[in-house]
């Protein structure tokens, strides 16, 4: 049963990195890429995704597991399919669902958080965020020093397996 999500997961993040691809356009004037002929098309029906945000993984400046989000968030509106997205940030990667104040006393910086416009997009497309109350503790961080519209659980790990339980395929970026 773990293999299959496992692969079933493996298959949600190829297919958005796909649909990626795909959407891009090719600058006027840059060279025109070779034709893609697609064996095997994707179809997805109310697929259910818990991202699991519990590392620092980046492509550029920006989280993959967030551009990730984004990517299949597109896609599922784009194709009408509906389904459900849950971000699940904890551990080294709690920080980053913090307001800018607390964001700024976390990092020791006075820019601010760079995630809230990603995240706060995400939230606006349907994308549910969440911040793992143990990790909270760990920081000495209350529920005021989250982004509105960020959900608190009780722990990251158990709610992963519950979403899993529930029929949730998890993507760990």
């Amino acid at each position: 049963m773990n293999l299959i999500r496992s692969f079933r997961a493996l298959a949600v993040a190829a297919l958005a990195l796909a649909a990626a691809a795909a959407g891009s356009h090719a600058a006027p004037g840059a060279a025109s890429l070779p034709a893609i002929h697609v064996d095997i098309p994707v179809a997805l029906k109310n697929p259910k995704v818990v991202f699991n945000m519990d590392h620092l993984a980046f492509g550029g400046d920006l989280p993959v597991g967030i551009r990730t989000m984004h990517l299949l968030a597109d896609r599922l509106a784009a194709e009408g399919t509906g389904g459900s997205i849950i971000g699940v940030f904890s551990g080294e990667a709690a920080y980053m669902t913090l307001n800018d104040r607390a964001y700024n006393a976390a990092r020791h910086v006075g820019t601010g958080n760079p995630y809230k416009g990603p995240l706060a997009e995400l939230m606006r497309q349907g994308v549910q965020i969440e911040e793992c109350a143990v990790s909270m503790k760990a920081h000495g961080w209350g529920n005021e020093d989250l982004l509105p519209g960020v959900k608190v659980n009780s722990g990251a790990v158990g709610r992963i397996v519950e979403l899993v339980e529930q029929g949730y395929v998890q993507i760990q970026p």
